[in-house]
Protein backbone atom coordinates (compact mmCIF):
# COMPACT_ATOMS: atom_id res chain seq x y z
CA UNK A 1 0.00 0.00 0.00
CA UNK A 2 1.43 3.45 -1.03
CA UNK A 3 1.06 6.34 1.91
CA UNK A 4 1.69 9.30 1.81
CA UNK A 5 2.12 12.03 4.99
CA UNK A 6 1.02 15.32 4.26
CA UNK A 7 1.32 17.98 6.80
CA UNK A 8 0.76 21.67 6.87
CA UNK A 9 -1.17 24.32 9.36
CA UNK A 10 -3.47 25.26 6.62
CA UNK A 11 -6.72 22.38 5.60
CA UNK A 12 -6.84 23.75 2.20
CA UNK A 13 -3.10 23.21 1.21
CA UNK A 14 -3.65 19.86 2.48
CA UNK A 15 -6.70 18.65 0.42
CA UNK A 16 -4.97 20.74 -2.29
CA UNK A 17 -2.07 18.36 -1.98
CA UNK A 18 -3.82 15.27 -1.33
CA UNK A 19 -5.77 15.43 -4.67
CA UNK A 20 -2.61 15.70 -6.19
CA UNK A 21 -0.98 12.57 -4.75
CA UNK A 22 -4.47 10.70 -4.99
CA UNK A 23 -3.54 11.14 -9.05
CA UNK A 24 0.06 10.61 -8.30
CA UNK A 25 -1.01 7.27 -7.32
CA UNK A 26 -0.89 7.15 -3.70
CA UNK A 27 -3.27 4.56 -1.90
CA UNK A 28 -3.77 6.38 1.27
CA UNK A 29 -2.69 9.94 2.41
CA UNK A 30 -2.76 10.65 5.97
CA UNK A 31 -2.65 14.52 7.36
CA UNK A 32 -1.58 16.13 10.09
CA UNK A 33 -1.31 19.94 11.07
CA UNK A 34 1.97 20.61 12.94
CA UNK A 35 5.79 18.48 13.13
CA UNK A 36 4.90 16.86 16.25
CA UNK A 37 1.69 15.11 14.62
CA UNK A 38 3.86 14.07 11.81
CA UNK A 39 6.72 12.34 13.60
CA UNK A 40 4.07 10.58 15.18
CA UNK A 41 2.46 9.93 12.02
CA UNK A 42 5.53 9.12 10.50
CA UNK A 43 6.42 6.58 12.82
CA UNK A 44 3.05 4.84 13.26
CA UNK A 45 2.27 5.18 9.22
CA UNK A 46 6.08 4.20 7.60
CA UNK A 47 4.66 6.68 4.56
CA UNK A 48 6.73 6.42 1.42
CA UNK A 49 6.41 10.35 0.84
CA UNK A 50 6.24 13.29 3.01
CA UNK A 51 5.07 16.31 2.05
CA UNK A 52 5.64 19.07 4.72
CA UNK A 53 5.31 22.72 5.27
CA UNK A 54 8.07 24.72 7.32
CA UNK A 55 6.08 26.97 9.16
CA UNK A 56 3.75 25.05 11.52
CA UNK A 57 3.10 25.31 15.45
CA UNK A 58 4.06 23.16 17.76
CA UNK A 59 7.54 21.94 15.56
CA UNK A 60 8.63 23.32 12.44
CA UNK A 61 8.71 21.12 9.48
CA UNK A 62 12.30 20.86 9.18
CA UNK A 63 12.95 20.02 12.82
CA UNK A 64 10.10 17.35 11.97
CA UNK A 65 12.14 16.33 9.75
CA UNK A 66 15.23 16.13 11.33
CA UNK A 67 13.62 13.79 13.47
CA UNK A 68 11.96 11.48 10.76
CA UNK A 69 15.26 11.27 8.82
CA UNK A 70 17.09 9.04 11.91
CA UNK A 71 13.66 6.47 12.51
CA UNK A 72 11.60 6.76 9.02
CA UNK A 73 13.14 6.14 5.49
CA UNK A 74 10.94 7.95 3.31
CA UNK A 75 11.64 11.12 0.69
CA UNK A 76 10.64 14.42 1.85
CA UNK A 77 9.36 16.88 -0.06
CA UNK A 78 9.43 21.02 1.71
CA UNK A 79 6.41 23.28 1.31
CA UNK A 80 7.01 26.76 2.31
CA UNK A 81 6.30 30.55 1.80
CA UNK A 82 10.20 31.57 2.20
CA UNK A 83 13.32 30.53 0.08
CA UNK A 84 15.60 32.72 2.00
CA UNK A 85 19.23 31.00 2.06
CA UNK A 86 18.98 30.01 5.76
CA UNK A 87 16.09 28.01 5.54
CA UNK A 88 17.29 26.56 2.03
CA UNK A 89 20.58 25.35 4.14
CA UNK A 90 18.63 23.84 7.24
CA UNK A 91 16.45 22.10 4.49
CA UNK A 92 18.90 20.46 2.52
CA UNK A 93 21.41 19.90 5.98
CA UNK A 94 18.14 18.25 7.33
CA UNK A 95 18.57 15.71 4.18
CA UNK A 96 15.25 17.12 2.52
CA UNK A 97 15.19 16.24 -1.21
CA UNK A 98 13.19 18.75 -2.51
CA UNK A 99 11.27 21.94 -1.68
CA UNK A 100 8.58 23.77 -3.26
CA UNK A 101 7.69 27.40 -2.75
CA UNK A 102 4.18 28.77 -2.24
CA UNK A 103 1.48 29.06 -3.96
CA UNK A 104 1.96 25.93 -6.32
CA UNK A 105 0.38 24.46 -8.88
CA UNK A 106 -0.35 20.45 -9.17
CA UNK A 107 1.88 20.04 -12.11
CA UNK A 108 5.04 21.39 -9.30
CA UNK A 109 3.88 19.48 -6.68
CA UNK A 110 3.95 16.12 -9.07
CA UNK A 111 7.13 16.83 -10.24
CA UNK A 112 8.92 17.41 -6.80
CA UNK A 113 7.66 14.80 -5.77
CA UNK A 114 8.41 12.45 -9.26
CA UNK A 115 12.03 13.93 -8.33
CA UNK A 116 12.03 13.51 -4.75
CA UNK A 117 10.81 9.68 -4.94
CA UNK A 118 13.50 9.26 -7.75
CA UNK A 119 16.75 10.61 -6.43
CA UNK A 120 15.60 9.04 -2.63
CA UNK A 121 15.62 6.08 -4.42
CA UNK A 122 19.09 6.33 -5.80
CA UNK A 123 20.51 7.65 -2.79
CA UNK A 124 19.42 4.92 -0.48
CA UNK A 125 20.72 2.36 -3.39
CA UNK A 126 23.78 3.72 -2.97
CA UNK A 127 24.11 3.57 0.17
CA UNK A 128 23.34 0.31 0.60
CA UNK A 129 25.75 0.01 -2.17
CA UNK A 130 28.55 1.86 0.12
CA UNK A 131 27.68 -0.17 3.33
CA UNK A 132 27.71 -3.55 1.26
CA UNK A 133 31.69 -2.74 -0.11
CA UNK A 134 32.49 -1.44 3.53
CA UNK A 135 31.53 -5.48 4.92
CA UNK A 136 33.38 -6.86 2.37
CA UNK A 137 36.68 -4.65 2.74
CA UNK A 138 35.94 -5.05 6.38
CA UNK A 139 35.71 -9.26 5.48
CA UNK A 140 38.53 -8.73 3.18
CA UNK A 141 41.21 -7.47 6.17
CA UNK A 142 39.77 -9.51 8.67
CA UNK A 143 40.64 -13.35 5.94
CA UNK A 144 43.86 -11.86 5.52
CA UNK A 145 44.88 -10.97 8.65
CA UNK A 146 43.88 -14.45 10.02
CA UNK A 147 45.60 -16.09 6.73
CA UNK A 148 48.95 -14.13 8.14
CA UNK A 149 48.41 -15.49 11.26
CA UNK A 150 48.32 -18.82 9.35
CA UNK A 151 51.41 -17.98 7.27
CA UNK A 152 53.56 -17.17 10.27
CA UNK A 153 52.57 -20.71 11.54
CA UNK A 154 54.08 -22.22 8.58
CA UNK A 155 51.61 -22.47 6.30
CA UNK A 156 52.10 -20.83 2.30
CA UNK A 157 49.50 -18.44 1.44
CA UNK A 158 47.39 -20.77 -0.99
CA UNK A 159 47.11 -23.67 2.21
CA UNK A 160 46.13 -21.05 4.71
CA UNK A 161 43.40 -19.98 2.56
CA UNK A 162 42.43 -23.58 1.16
CA UNK A 163 42.14 -24.57 5.09
CA UNK A 164 39.70 -21.96 6.34
CA UNK A 165 37.70 -22.39 3.06
CA UNK A 166 37.24 -25.96 4.32
CA UNK A 167 36.49 -24.89 7.61
CA UNK A 168 33.86 -22.30 6.71
CA UNK A 169 32.37 -25.18 4.16
CA UNK A 170 32.89 -27.94 6.84
CA UNK A 171 30.92 -25.73 9.92
CA UNK A 172 28.79 -24.11 7.51
CA UNK A 173 30.23 -20.98 8.41
CA UNK A 174 31.06 -17.40 6.34
CA UNK A 175 35.25 -17.34 5.76
CA UNK A 176 34.62 -14.28 8.01
CA UNK A 177 33.13 -16.13 10.64
CA UNK A 178 36.51 -18.78 10.22
CA UNK A 179 38.52 -15.44 10.17
CA UNK A 180 37.12 -14.31 13.59
CA UNK A 181 37.22 -17.39 15.01
CA UNK A 182 41.55 -17.96 13.92
CA UNK A 183 41.96 -14.69 15.51
CA UNK A 184 40.21 -15.20 18.54
CA UNK A 185 41.49 -18.02 19.61
CA UNK A 186 45.43 -16.08 18.99
CA UNK A 187 44.50 -13.67 21.43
Amino acid sequence: MKIALVVDDEPLIRRQVKETLENYGFDEIVEAENGRQAVDLARAKKPLLIIMDVSMPVMDGITAAEKMGKEVSAPIVLLTATADPDTVKRAREAGIMNYLVKPFREAQVYAAVDLAIHHFIEVSSLRDEVASLKETLETRKVVEKAKGLLISKGMSEPEAYRKMQKIAMDKRKTLREVADAILLMES
